[in-house]
């Protein structure tokens, strides 16, 4: 499946957008999960899916026996797919957003992925890497780093890895481990 690609900026707005209007973008479904979880579970519909109606991503959530709880972290996902999921043409000569300039360094990328920016700067980054056509050494030189700190980064969350490793599957490169 290939990745769909968006205009520029338009990632941004559905992110940075507080959770009421993205949530305003889709489509709720609550339903009654199945699995463990005791009579509670059986008997409400506390399992929540979000199709994100203008990208056609849908996520899901049946964590907690809460349906205000599953729906938080729905949209959590929800932002971490639109992050990961979608390519937004980059401009030539390639510019890092100013809100990222304080987690690269020549020292590599220094961002928690429990950071509010760490998946922003994933769809970025995999912006580049797909304009790169997958190859690690050239978005490192893009970015002022190595290619082992870029390799880092790419394998350091199991959702950002998967995505690098399809966009190098399409290009005939190797898969990162």
């Amino acid at each position: 499946m290939e990745t769909p690609s968006l205009k520029s900026g338009q990632r941004d707005i559905w992110l940075n957008g507080d959770d009421k209007s993205l949530l305003n973008q889709c489509e709720v479904d609550t339903y009654r999960a199945s699995g463990p979880g005791g009579q509670k579970r059986n008997k409400t519909s506390s399992a929540v899916r979000l199709r994100h109606l203008p990208s056609g991503i849908i996520v899901i959530s049946e964590d907690s026996r809460s349906q205000h709880e599953n729906k938080a972290w729905a949209l959590k996902r929800l932002r971490r797919d639109l992050c990961l999921g979608l390519r937004e043409n980059i401009p030539e000569p390639f510019v890092l957003p100013s809100k990222f300039s304080g987690l690269i360094s020549p020292t590599g990328i220094s961002v928690s992925v429990k950071n509010e920016n760490f998946f922003p700067l994933c769809g970025v980054i995999l912006d580049l890497f797909e304009n790169q056509q997958g190859r690690v050494s050239h978005v490192g030189i893009v970015l002022g780093i190595s290619t082992g700190q870029t390799s880092d980064f790419l394998t350091s969350e199991k959702h950002l890895l998967d995505q690098a490793n399809r966009i190098r599957r399409r290009f005939g490169h190797p898969l990162l481990r």
